[in-house]
């Protein structure tokens, strides 16, 4: 039996990382498991056997994410993001209307004056965002999809606002989506403050990203061992010992559990689980043999691709060619699709958004569907998402934890600080953003 440590971490994603690098900061004695080869938990990139590429499905970060981004400061991995002061709509047949990030969009003149939006569209989006001056719906039993009909948003204003936006954040439908964590997402980064709304690209694969904050745990003293696969859990001796695949056994005083719903479940009994549901998300990959876009990155409209990333662009890869991810959220229509029908579908609708296409030779291409990509954040879900502290030194991490939060990187990190901070006693929380103008007045009422 191995010597017992202060701490055993179980999952080396961004909930997993986040605990470790707070406790071993703090002095514990912190070992942390992960059975892939990699770190980053479902932010992970691997290597492309047939493609001899490093692919992963592209994650981004707003600047409201304030214990990611803080964790990325810590570890300096905030050199390897790229920030972008506006997003391109891009709509088929050219024409862009540029939104800038980290401003408002009732006070944006190029909200104003989008084209992709008439007057009434307009209107119908400034009256919608006004109900979040006041922070986001602390209920979670009334769906997007109602609030959508409520508020009489036009048809245009949901398929060139809301649906891309929130689509991309959430990957649900509207009819699955709580209007508690809609409103987050808008409230934080439309409406709060500034910086909330700027948008941020990691520039290298997200396991390489994400081993940066390993590296930092490692550096404190965190004990990390990858291909280490937890088959069961159980208290021995008033003690956690994870016995693994290999026959060997993990003992600890304190136990983080930083897995996913359904993985956690197979470990400790969870009370309400069988609420929980997943959404995928599929992501295309093309190689051209020459630069097809001008955009780093670009939402498009009138599609089922709600985002598209040049990753030669943002890698700064350019005299390769282009490679372009394409991605589709709530691709539940896509996890019955064969390769072939989803590949000529999504190059038959790029097409029409990116002519240079029309002179350049796709190389090769690939297709990567996450089925367990996120856990919907289906009305009246809050009642099942548990607290960190679980008892009898037994901790639970993880997005779908009780964060305030939607499936999010920033939601895992929340809740394995706020995992770290009950074994400290002390809080391990990053300061949110202060809010601004109309909001700031309003939070002091």
């Amino acid at each position: 039996m191995s010597a017992v440590t202060d701490v055993m971490v179980i999952g080396a994603g961004p909930a997993g990382l986040a605990a470790a690098v707070a406790l071993s900061a703090a002095g514990a004695k912190t070992q942390l498991l992960e059975r892939k080869p990699y770190v980053g938990g479902r932010a992970y990139s691997y290597p492309h056997p047939a493609l001899g590429e490093v692919i992963d499905s592209q994650h981004v970060l707003l600047g409201c994410c304030t214990n990611l981004l803080d964790l990325c400061r810590l570890s300096g991995a905030d050199n390897y993001l790229r920030w972008y002061e506006e997003i391109p709509f891009l709509e088929p047949g050219g024409r862009v209307t540029r939104l800038r990030g980290g401003t408002s969009p009732m006070a944006s003149l190029g909200f104003l004056r989008a084209p992709m939006l008439e007057f009434s569209d307009k209107l119908a989006i400034v009256r919608g965002l006004t109900e979040f001056l006041n922070g986001k719906p602390q209920s979670d039993d009334v769906s997007f999809a109602s609030w959508l009909k409520r508020t009489k948003q036009t048809e245009r204003a949901i398929k060139h606002f809301w649906e891309p936006i929130l689509i991309a954040t959430l990957n649900d439908t509207f009819e699955r989506c709580s209007m508690r964590y809609a409103g987050k997402v808008f409230h934080e980064a439309f409406v709060r403050s500034a910086e909330g709304g700027r948008m941020a690209v990691p520039t290298e694969p997200l396991s390489n990203f994400f081993g940066r904050i390993a590296s930092l745990a490692e550096q404190q003293g965190t004990d990390l061992q990858l291909r280490a696969s937890v088959e069961r859990l159980e208290r021995v001796d008033g003690l956690w010992q994870a016995s693994l695949s290999d026959g060997t056994h993990r003992v600890a005083e304190r136990v983080v559990l930083a897995l996913p719903f359904e993985q956690a479940a197979k470990l400790v009994p969870l009370r309400g689980v069988e609420h929980f549901v997943h959404a995928p998300i599929t992501t295309i990959h093309l190689w051209f043999d020459r630069n097809v876009s001008e955009y780093d990155q670009c939402a498009l409209l009138d599609t089922r691709i709600q985002w598209l990333f040049d990753k030669s662009r943002i890698r700064g890869l350019e005299q390769q060619g282009s490679y372009i991810e394409l991605v589709i959220s709530a691709s539940f229509q896509e996890l019955e699709m064969g390769r072939e029908e989803i590949l000529n579908s999504a190059i038959t609708e790029l097409r029409s958004f990116l002519p240079k296409m029309n002179q350049a030779k796709i190389v090769k291409s690939g297709i990567l569907k996450e089925a367990r990509a996120t856990f919907s954040v289906v009305p009246g879900l809050d009642a099942y998402r548990p607290q960190q502290e679980s008892g009898a030194g037994l901790y639970l991490a993880g997005d779908w934890t009780d964060t305030g939060w939607p499936s999010t990187m920033e939601g895992g990190v929340r809740s394995g600080r706020l995992a770290a901070g009950a074994i400290l006693g002390r809080s391990c929380m990053a300061a949110e953003l202060p809010a601004e103008g109309i909001v700031r007045l309003l939070e002091r009422q």
